[in-house]
């Protein structure tokens, strides 16, 4: 039997519509090359925080926070969850009062926050710097491991009566797509959900691969409690351009520390480079000297689909048939896929989101991917 629709990819985002879509007694197929989680999901930090660089994506953000922890009550050891909130760390008195400007605008969308001074900073994270001037304090955010959230969600769906193919789609046609292995799948509708590897089967969409790197460390428990990010951060991450390097920490609940984040323009190439390595090392000790003594024991990199706006594409591609985008997300895949879900399931049903979804519909881009207006 056909199936109502065709997912491409099985990574976090294409895991969690699956999940959406089934729910709504669709009949669903996804399709994906390598592993369930793999791609950007398995590359990624796992963290769940809300973002607030604009008013769409703090809406995006915070919606979502919601629907995970509905998601992982009951079962936090499932997911691998740890609900152990973000401080954004001012440096100095400029940025804490950025931080509590930060405080003012995640306050008018509900969310919980303190802007806290030095002595509370270093009462709960001894390991930073001396001299900093303190940091806004998000209990509400959180981390899972996402490959196996991923698994869960697809797991779900496949229970419902989903099914999973594993193929690489390597063109889009009429009714479905074109496999590698020249078999052929239709569907009423086919959603894109594979991240950069959208390119491959639409090109003119208005992405661009932006590669990034992590390391994790041996386990040193009570190193760290929360995840720390400099207030530099967000700048670092919606650059439009070059190579940037920003402070960024995660407690995992194995008592390793994840070491982040790089962002580099205009490569695909995966392989780990020493040097763009040695400036987030240096970035990272800067802000926790202690963190120079402690084992490396390995680093990866993934390749994040970036927008023009920073923004992701949810809803229909208008210049082509019966297909439909859920990509886009940048270094936001893990916390964004469940709203990212429930908005494609709405538009696709003509059902209600929690949220607008017009900031986030592929229609803003012209064809050549530029915003309108």
């Amino acid at each position: 039997m056909t199936p109502d629709v065709l997912i491409v990819g099985a990574g976090i985002i294409g895991a969690a519509c699956a999940d959406a879509l089934s729910a709504r007694g669709l009949r669903v197929t996804v399709v994906e090359r390598d592993a369930v989680g793999s791609g950007a999901t398995a590359a990624g930090m796992g963290h769940l925080v809300a973002m607030d660089d604009n008013a769409a994506e703090l809406a995006l953000s915070a919606h979502s926070l919601e629907l995970w922890k509905e998601l992982v009550e009951g079962q936090p050891q499932r997911h691998e969850y740890s609900r152990c909130g973000t401080i954004w760390v001012a440096a100095d008195d400029e940025e804490l009062d950025a931080a509590r400007a930060k405080a003012v605008t995640m306050r008018a969308h509900g969310l919980e926050c303190d802007v806290i001074g030095a002595q509370d900073l270093y009462r709960i994270e001894p390991n930073l710097r001396p001299h900093l001037a303190g940091g806004l304090l998000v209990p509400g955010d959180g981390l899972v491991y996402p490959p196996k959230s991923a698994r869960i969600l697809l797991a779900r769906a496949v229970a419902r009566g989903a099914s999973l193919l594993m193929g690489e789609a390597v063109a889009l046609e009429d009714d479905g797509v074109l496999l590698a292995d020249g078999s052929r799948l239709s569907a009423g509708r086919v959603v894109l959900a594979a991240g950069t590897r959208c390119l491959a089967l639409a090109p003119d969409l208005p992405l661009r691969p932006k590669k990034g790197h992590v390391m994790i460390t041996d386990r040193y428990p009570g190193f760290l409690r929360h995840q720390l990010v400099e207030l530099g951060y967000i700048k670092s991450a919606h650059a439009s351009e070059g190579e940037s390097v920003a402070f960024n920490l995660q407690p995992r609940p194995t008592g390793q520390v994840l070491i982040g984040s790089s962002r580099q323009f205009d490569t695909t190439d995966l392989a780990a480079e020493p040097a763009m390595m040695a400036r987030m090392l240096a970035r990272a000790v800067e802000y926790t000297p202690a963190l120079a003594g402690l084992n490396i024991l390995r680093c990866w990199t993934g390749l994040r689909a970036a927008t023009p706006d920073g923004l992701p594409l949810i809803g229909p591609d208008l210049s082509r048939r019966n297909v439909w985008l859920a990509t886009g997300h940048e270094g936001l895949g893990i916390t964004t896929s469940l709203a990212t879900a429930e908005l494609l399931v709405a538009q696709m049903t003509g059902g209600q989101a929690g949220i607008d979804a017009r900031p986030y519909m592929p229609s803003r881009f012209n064809p050549q991917g530029r915003a309108y207006g």
